[in-house]
This record gives C-alpha cells, structure tokens and sequence, in this order.
C-alpha cells in the first residue's frame, strides 16, 4: 500500500504507508512519546485491520497501540492529522462568496447550538479562509498559489480573535432550547464551553494542515505541535495548562508512592547475623547455605519545604506544594514556609488528604506574612527562617528549596543559608529555570549551587523524576 507524497513536500517520490508510520513514530518520539519496535509492529497491523477509509477508527486503533501514559493523547491527536488526514490544495480554499464576521459568527452561534458537528467543522475551514490568512494567504491579497517565500501562512489565533467566541456564550445556551432552570442553565452553559472548545481544535488543527502544505510536513511536526502537558515549562504555563497540572497531581503522587514502596521492599534486608546464621548452618552440617540477615528498621524523616511564592515563579510553586502535599504520607512530617521578601509558616494552608484548591498561593500572599514590599529578596527571607523556624530543622529532616533564585541584586545572605544545610540532613534546591540562565541577570543560582544541591525543575516531567530521586528509601 502507497501513500499519496507529504504534504509540503511536491518533489519527493510517493511514499509507502510503512514509511509514512515510521516517520510518524520516531516524530512521536522527538516529543516525549516513546514508542518502541514492538509498539510500531503493533500499529502497522492495526492499520491493515482497520484499513484507512474511516481516519478517526484509525486514529483510535493507533493511539491504542502506541500510546501507555496519561497526557500524550493532545500530542499524538496533533501528530495524527498532519500525517493522516488530507486536505484540500491551497488554490481552492478561497470562497466564492466571502461572509463578514458577524455573519460567520451568526452561523456559528446556529451551529453549536444544534450541535451539527459537520456545519461546525466547514465553519472552521470557512472562517481560517476568510479572518486567518496572512501574507497574502488571505482572501483577495494574492491570485495564485502562495509560497513560503513569500511569509504567507494561516492563524487560528487571528481567526479566533475576529469571531471573539467567548462573547458568543448567551445567545448559545439560549439557542440549546430547554427548561430555565438554573441547573439545567449551568448544564447547558458547560456544554455550550465544551462545544467551543471542539469548534478552535478544529480551527487550529486546519491551520496546521495548511501550514504543513506551505512549509512541509515536518517542519510543522517540529515547531508547530503544542507539547504535552508534562512538558510545558512552568514560568511559560498558561492557566489552561496549570489546571491540567493541578490534574496529574493524584496520579504523579500514586505512582511516585508505589515506587518507592517497590524501593522499599528492595532493600528492607541489611547485614548478615551471625548468630542466627551459625544456628540455621546447623541443619546443613555446619556449612551456613541460607544467610540470615537484619532487618532494617526504616524511619520516616520530616520533611520541610521553603517556596517562594513571587509572581514569576506562582505556578511553579503551587504545583510542587501540592505534590509534595499528596506525597505527605511518605514523611513522619511535613512544614511548608513561603516567602517572597520575608518568610512565613503556610502550613495551615494544607489540609491532610485533601488537594489544595486552585489560587492557593494567591490567598496565601493576601493573608500570610510573605511579603512586605512585593519584590522578592532571597537574602531577607532566608534570614527571616533562621531567626524564627530554624528549630525546624534537625537530624532527621529533608529541607526542599523552591525557587529560580532571582534576588533583584540584593546580598544572597549565603550566611544563612549555610546555617540551614549544617542542621539539616539533606538540603535541595529545585529550580524552574534552565541552568543556561543561572548566571544570568540577577539570578544567584550558580552562588548558592556552590553550597546546596540544586535541580532544574521547567516541568512536571522533570519534577517527577527529580523527587522520585529524593524521596526516602
């Protein structure tokens, strides 16, 4: 079975299906998907039993086969339309008849309220045409087929910011039709969102299409694929993305709880005892075939976090509170302290077994005594837990250190730091920065890397991995 050529891609020769999926993989892969042989082996004979006349049985088949983690199906359904779907050529997306805005948005608001998934999905394809072009992709601005050189492409951003469909809402729900009721107004509401959402997938998946067509296929699959939400650095999170991380929050704790019991169990047994090994030898004539071992006795140390709390680094903090929340089971105890120019307990905050709700550090900065002039200042607030909370440390504690430590050029105060690494057992620093720009600005990472261990932290993935390394065996 062949393949029609790559989208983007004129002069190269048809390829095989084969090809296609290999070259569909190993992109899956580039994007944090891993996909072994016998996954790929999988996905090719679900393409021959499922043939590729129905694409979104096909979509389903594959991501069965190739997909095992929570997260990766945005990723693979972006990956799947740029190598499987078709699309139209670029001299026939021009309409015949253009619409104005409001008449698109009128459709619009008739589309979703009936539901008509087949009107909506033209409307998307109709209004990239008509609001999303740019460069001369656009309506009018160019008479023959557009080029790359020529800076022309397609933005469901500007599509969707013409059609404004968030003010589109009311006249939504009111076209649903039903009772008035407040509940089933809610109800209808939360649909109406749901529907939207639908509608601007299909809007930027077009633009992704017919960007592949002007650019190539993989370029697009490079640089135009929103990454998974593991994936997305912390400092750049959009709040669509934090939420989605507020998500991962009870299945990252599970799973990082079950590792470490498995840890565990691996080295619940110690050094030889002589004595009851020479007793048990007994039985075999002296000759000790079966050592006895101690057991050891595992203690459960405390656990003490330190975030910072400022503006630039909210989400990222947030997040790791509430993780290391979840994971609280696995601590004897734990105290949590924010700050951003002077520190103070925020425990309170947490409740045991609970997830914290979203905006909890927001309140935490109006209530608690984080902060007095607003602009973070490392030295201070170091200072500040030395001279009230240091008790919190002892022989037995972990202190986690949450922060891109950006002091706005004020003193480091590396005094009290050292103060706090001597009484504790371990000390870590996790940062949401990339270590390129911990010796850039007023960043004072590498100056207190000298005298603690420090992670880089950009994303839930890395998080994950870097406390599954901390947490107590």
């Amino acid at each position: 079975m062949t393949a029609p050529a790559r989208r983007g891609r004129p002069d190269r020769p048809a390829e095989s299906m084969t090809d296609r999926l290999v070259d569909f993989v190993g992109l899956l892969r580039d994007h944090g998907i891993h996909a072994g042989p016998s996954e790929t082996i999988d996905a090719a004979e679900a393409i021959l039993v499922l043939g590729l006349s129905d694409r979104n049985r096909l979509r389903s088949g594959l991501a069965a086969t190739l997909l095992r983690r929570n997260g990766q199906r945005a990723v693979f359904d972006q990956l799947f339309d740029l190598y499987f779907l078709a699309t139209d050529p670029l001299e026939s997306v021009r309409p015949a008849d253009p619409e104005s805005a409001d008449a698109l948005r009128d459709r619009l608001v008739s589309a979703l309220a009936q539901d008509d998934r087949a009107a909506a999905t033209e409307l998307a394809r109709q209004a990239l045409t008509e609001l999303g072009g740019y460069g001369g992709a656009g309506t009018g601005q160019s008479s023959g087929p557009v080029t790359t050189a020529s800076g022309a492409g397609w933005s469901s951003y500007l599509t969707m910011k013409a059609l404004r469909p968030e003010d589109l809402i009311d006249r939504i729900v009111a076209g649903m039709g039903g009772s008035t009721g407040e509940f089933d107004t809610t109800v209808r509401t939360i649909e109406a969102n749901r529907r939207l959402t639908q509608f601007r997938t299909a809007v930027q998946t077009e633009a992704r299409l017919r960007s592949a067509q002007l650019r190539g296929t993989e370029y697009i699959a490079r640089r135009g694929i929103q990454s998974s939400t593991d994936q997305v650095d912390f400092l750049g999170a959009r709040e669509q993305d934090l939420a989605e991380m507020r998500r991962l929050v009870n299945p990252l704790a599970r799973k990082l709880a079950t590792r470490l019991a498995a840890r565990r169990r691996k080295s619940v047994r110690g050094h030889i005892d002589m004595r009851r090994t020479l007793r048990r030898s007994m039985a075999t004539g002296g000759v000790p075939i079966d050592p006895v071992l101690r057991a050891r006795k595992h203690g459960r140390p405390d656990l003490v976090v330190l975030a910072d709390l400022s503006g630039s680094v909210t989400g990222f903090a947030e997040f790791t509170l509430q993780l290391v929340q979840a994971l609280q089971d696995q601590f004897s105890k734990v105290r949590s302290f924010g700050f951003i120019d002077t520190c103070d307990e925020i425990t309170p905050f947490f409740t045991p077994g609970e997830l914290p709700t979203p905006g909890t550090a927001a309140r935490i900065v109006r209530t608690a005594n984080v902060t007095r002039f607003g602009s973070s200042n490392y030295g201070e607030s170091l200072q500040g837990f030395v001279d009230n909370y240091l008790d919190a440390l002892g022989p037995r504690t972990s202190l986690l250190i949450l922060g891109d430590a950006r002091t706005n050029r004020t003193d480091p105060n590396l005094t009290a730091l050292q103060a706090m690494t001597t009484r504790a057992k371990h000390t870590y620093w996790l940062n949401p920065e990339p270590g390129r720009s911990w010796s850039t600005g007023d960043s004072a990472a590498q100056v207190y890397a000298e005298h603690v261990t420090m992670h880089e932290c950009r994303n839930v993935k890395q998080l994950a991995e870097v406390i599954a390394r901390l947490l107590p065996a």
